[in-house]
């Protein structure tokens, strides 16, 4: 994993995108919002999605700390990837991508595209964070503000 320039190292929004500004990467963490997931579950769900592009996207989460990898099988190699509290924020980010997605896009979302199985997904998640609600992280003891 090359470590990249950032977009814009004094902005937090750009920093983020930095990390999970990638292509699949949100749609990683929406499938793992309901819960663990295997290598092979993603792949079946993210078709399209070449197996080493997931690899990185999964290593690239696991370094700064919003998955996390438990292996279940020594021979081959078998990992099952969790969201960490700190992936489960993002949860709202997906949630308000999609909604906003539906609202915008829907009459021009691809006809032939399964919109049930795009409101199943959204539905999966919103419910995982009710069951789990996110919490806040603290931030070291700094207030953060977003007023200038």
């Amino acid at each position: 994993m090359a470590k990249k320039k950032s977009l814009d190292a004094s902005c937090p929004v750009a920093r983020t995108l930095d990390i999970v500004g990638t292509r699949w990467t949100l749609l990683i963490i929406r499938d793992l919002l309901p819960g663990t997931m295997r290598f092979q579950d993603l792949q079946e769900r993210l078709p399209g999605m070449a197996p080493n592009v997931l690899s990185d996207r999964l290593k690239t989460l696991e370094a700064h700390g919003l998955v996390r990898r438990e292996f279940y099988s020594d021979h081959p190699p078998r990992a099952a990837y969790t969201l960490t509290d700190r992936g489960r924020e993002l949860g709202v980010i997906v949630l308000a991508l999609g909604r906003w997605g539906m609202r915008h896009l829907g009459g021009k979302l691809n006809p032939g595209l399964q919109h049930d199985e795009a409101f199943r997904r959204l539905q999966q998640a919103a419910d995982a964070i009710a069951r789990r609600p996110v919490q806040r992280a603290k931030t070291g003891g700094k207030a953060v503000s977003l007023k200038s």
